[in-house]
């Protein structure tokens, strides 16, 4: 059976808190039966003290301990078809999310990011994404949902007197969006350009 926490994670897959405390509330009794004759492995799920969330995990006993060969959810990872400094923000958005409000400014500079990688580096947040939406960058939906972002970044960068802070849910909105947002802007057009290469006769 798999230890009774699960250590050496750096950061808990769901709320991204450094160092979770990972306990476990259920494991298997010896390897699971599969009828493919590949390797068995053990289970087990292990709960973050930080935000409850339930990590499954899969591992290996090696005569001396087990070796863990896989956690799912997997811890987020932002994508390497996204330019640098936009992956560099959406990675800190993914692992302040135990943070709301860090989390919601580092995921609005993600967005504004973004815009400047298109070809908006100038104004205010606000008018660039006010210009993106009639050039057809964004989607109304998208300018929408963009300015929810912008503001709730603005709550706690401001230290606004009537609602200072973001709620985590409004945070884990704001990064799914942005990582929304860094997908069809950055990530889809990467992966159409490779299938095009490789669906092109070689001359």
């Amino acid at each position: 059976m798999m230890g009774a926490q699960l250590n050496r994670v750096p950061r808990c897959p769901h709320c991204g808190v450094a160092s979770p405390h990972l306990f476990r509330v259920w494991a298997s009794s010896g390897g699971t039966v599969r009828n493919d004759g590949g390797q068995t492995s053990n289970w087990a799920a292990y709960c973050c003290t930080a935000c409850g969330a339930i990590s499954t995990v899969s591992g290996r006993w090696n005569g001396k301990q087990f070796d863990v060969t896989g956690i799912f959810p997997a811890p987020k990872t932002a994508h390497e078809d996204l330019p640098d400094r936009v992956r560099t923000y959406l990675q800190q958005a993914y692992q302040t999310l135990s943070a709301p409000d860090a989390a919601a400014m580092v995921a609005g500079s993600a967005v504004d990011a973004m815009l400047k990688e298109v070809g908006y580096p100038d104004g205010s947040l606000y008018s660039r994404i006010d210009k993106a939406v009639p050039d057809a960058v964004l989607t109304k939906g998208m300018g929408e949902w963009a300015h929810t972002v912008r503001l709730g970044s603005n709550r706690p960068r401001h230290a606004d007197a009537d609602e200072p802070h973001v709620a985590p849910a409004q945070a884990a909105q704001s990064v799914e969006f942005a990582e929304a947002l860094g997908n069809f802007l950055f990530v889809l057009t990467k992966k159409i350009e490779r299938g095009i290469e490789a669906a092109t006769p070689s001359a």
